[in-house]
């Protein structure tokens, strides 16, 4: 796992500053660093760098990048990890290609070599990568299919630039700052800004499934993946249940190829378990556990961790997060680089911190729920269905209800999921996915923000997701909507830069592409029936887990923000947002700030998440956009 940057310029490439645009991304390779740098090619006026700084993973000894072809006319930075590498090198060699490492990166170089930019497909794993082509003047940037490997650019004064990162582009002093107010107002609504957008206006993400291709001066992305919904499988459920046993623990057997010592995230949830689970009927011993936990019992899941590593016979290590843990706020936000909303941010970077101290490789149980419905929401679109078949009369009674448990805090969660019946399944399940809705955020902004973003409406990057997909089913709908947007845009951004900044590489089985092809193609009721979720992971590993892990209900990765906004972190929070700084920013009604937090303080509402994303947003701007603040990076 490493971090990659390169520029194509029709000046000379300043070495400098790509190395010092390497040089910001060293938690991702502090193992090794490698450039190559080509001014004014012949017959054109081209100049071409790359840069990479390597975490050394499989080939400890040779595998130094850039990487090149046998004449030294295509070379490559790559970050990320194909799992296939070895067959693929096979078939490769005996049509006569000459390897001079024993790197999954040259495998690639010689596929792109005979195929182009169809020899992704052959690929199973995740990466970024870059590609110079110098008989073509061709740059070639492309990222896996789920987005596991972040890839971004921008286009400056004749300038092609990219890296791993967006505060490696910000070292180019060709780069100028601004923040992009749709951008903006998506984070506020969705805790994230989804590719192709940053929240910086003319800096890009490279989308997942998509390549790039960089040629005089054009840009030209295209689609290479999609996953399919409609084409069902004839298959009945004990063949499911042992088909998705089977390619499960192929796709964990893949991803324990290393040099290095490997270990797992354990949260004691059915995902994480399964990948222990697959581990140990791999042979693998001993199988190194890392859970993390909450002092507030609530949050707190590291029983269910004990069980699961006692089960296994697993060497396991724990680490209890506490208030104070806040301090490294500042740290979470230099990496993340935009601002991003998720709190389990904080937990995940602690694990990853305590697990970097054993191991430079890491399991997880990433994408289990999207692939197989493990969330809440899904039961509670189901449900919306029925509802939505209700006489009238009973549907009005319904929402009075809700309307009455408001001022009942214990239950203003359900009163909150009866209210989304009101409205239609697509509205529905925004108004779910919302931090701000679109109410709130007109009562937060100030009228002259409202007013700039007005024609700009952000609820439709998910309406186009769930509408436009051309997918039958419901759940099947918001299972591709999820999987194409909450998935990429929140979970792999946090588990990514979480482990990355500690110089840890995260790989998770259920991200496998071939084994998402295979859920997909089961029928949602094999996921989500009789108000149970994940009904045909469950019972694939009855007798592997203990019944007290797969029979629990789902908790999520949740952090007590809420009660250290009310509690230790009362006075920051406040101080923070309602510094003359940040107010004076222009782009929040001060009155609606302060009665969030109000209302917080007295539990009249609970706006963790909403004053969450406010915190990280300003503390983001404090130093990504202020004079001064970039020293910190």
């Amino acid at each position: 796992m490493c971090g990659i940057c390169g520029i194509v310029s029709t000046d000379a490439v300043d070495k400098q500053i790509l190395q010092s645009m390497a040089g910001v991304l060293h938690h991702r390779g502090p193992d090794d660093e490698g450039y190559y740098i080509k001014d004014h090619l012949p017959e054109s006026s081209i100049s071409v760098g790359l840069g990479h700084k390597r975490l050394s993973i499989i080939d400890l000894e040779s595998g130094r990048q850039p990487i090149h072809n046998e004449d030294k006319t295509i070379w490559i930075v790559y970050n990320g990890e194909i799992y296939n590498f070895r067959d693929l090198r096979k078939d490769l060699e005996a049509r006569g290609h000459k390897f001079y490492t024993r790197t999954d990166t040259e495998v690639i170089i010689h596929l792109y070599e005979d195929y182009g930019p169809e020899c992704l497909k052959y690929l199973r794993g995740m990466f970024a990568l870059a590609i110079w082509d110098r008989k073509t003047k061709r740059l070639f940037l492309a990222r896996d299919r789920m987005g596991q490997k972040p890839l971004v650019y921008t286009q400056a004064n004749n300038k092609f630039i990219f890296a791993s990162e967006i505060k490696a582009i910000l070292k180019h002093p060709d780069i100028q700052r601004e923040v992009d107010l749709n951008s903006l107002d998506l984070y506020l609504m969705y805790q994230y800004a989804p590719s192709p957008r940053t929240i910086f206006k003319n800096i890009k993400k490279l989308p997942p499934a998509h390549y790039l291709i960089y040629e005089k001066g054009q840009i030209t992305i295209k689609r290479y993946w999609d996953l399919s919904f409609n084409s069902k499988l004839n298959i009945d459920k004990k063949t499911a249940q042992e088909e998705t046993l089977r390619l499960l623990e192929e796709s964990t057997k893949l991803r324990l190829v290393s040099d290095v010592p490997v270990g797992v995230f354990l949260s004691g949830g059915v995902d994480s378990s399964a990948v222990v689970a697959m581990m140990a009927r791999l042979g693998v011993n001993p199988i190194k556990t890392f859970s993390i936990g909450f002092e507030d019992q609530r949050f707190n899941e590291l029983k269910y961790a004990r069980i699961v590593a006692q089960r296994f016979g697993a060497e396991h290590k724990e680490f209890v997060v506490k208030p104070d843990a806040i301090k490294i706020l500042p740290e979470l936000i230099r990496h993340y680089n935009e601002p991003f909303a998720d709190s389990s941010a904080l937990p995940s970077y602690y694990v990853a911190k305590m697990t970097s101290e054993h191991v430079k490789v890491v399991l997880t149980g990433d994408a289990g729920d999207e692939c197989f419905g493990g969330y809440d929401r899904y039961l509670g679109m189901k449900m919306g269905a029925g509802y939505d078949s209700l006489p009238q009369f009973v549907r009005t009674a319904v929402l009075k209800s809700a309307q009455g448990m408001q001022s009942i805090f214990k239950i203003r969660k359900l009163a909150r999921f009866l209210e989304g019946l009101a409205v239609s399944p697509q509205a529905r399940y925004l108004k779910w996915m919302s931090i701000f809705d679109r109410d709130r955020r007109n009562a937060l902004y100030s009228k002259e923000f409202l007013n700039t973003v007005k024609t700009y409406d952000p609820s439709q990057y998910l309406f186009n997701l769930i509408s436009g997909s051309n997918i039958d089913d419901l759940l099947d709908r918001v299972f591709y909507t999820d999987i194409m947007s909450y998935l990429p845009e929140d979970l792999l951004v946090k588990v990514d830069i979480a482990t990355m900044a500690n110089s840890l590489e995260a790989r998770s089985p259920f991200l496998d592409h071939k084994l998402m092809e295979f859920t997909a193609g089961l029928p949602s009721v094999y996921k989500v029936s009789n108000f149970n979720t994940k009904q045909i992971l469950k019972k694939s590993l009855k007798g592997i887990l203990p019944n007290r892990i797969l029979n629990r209900s789902k908790k999520g990765f949740g952090v007590p923000i809420g009660n250290w906004f009310r509690g230790e972190l009362k006075d920051y929070l406040s101080d923070i947002l309602l510094d003359n700084k940040a107010l004076k920013r222009g782009y929040f009604d001060p009155k609606y700030i302060k009665q969030i937090i109000a209302e917080h303080n007295t539990a009249e509402c609970d706006h963790s998440h909403r004053l969450w994303s406010l915190l990280n947003l300003e503390l983001w701007h404090g130093m990504f956009m202020d004079k001064g603040g970039e020293k910190i990076y």
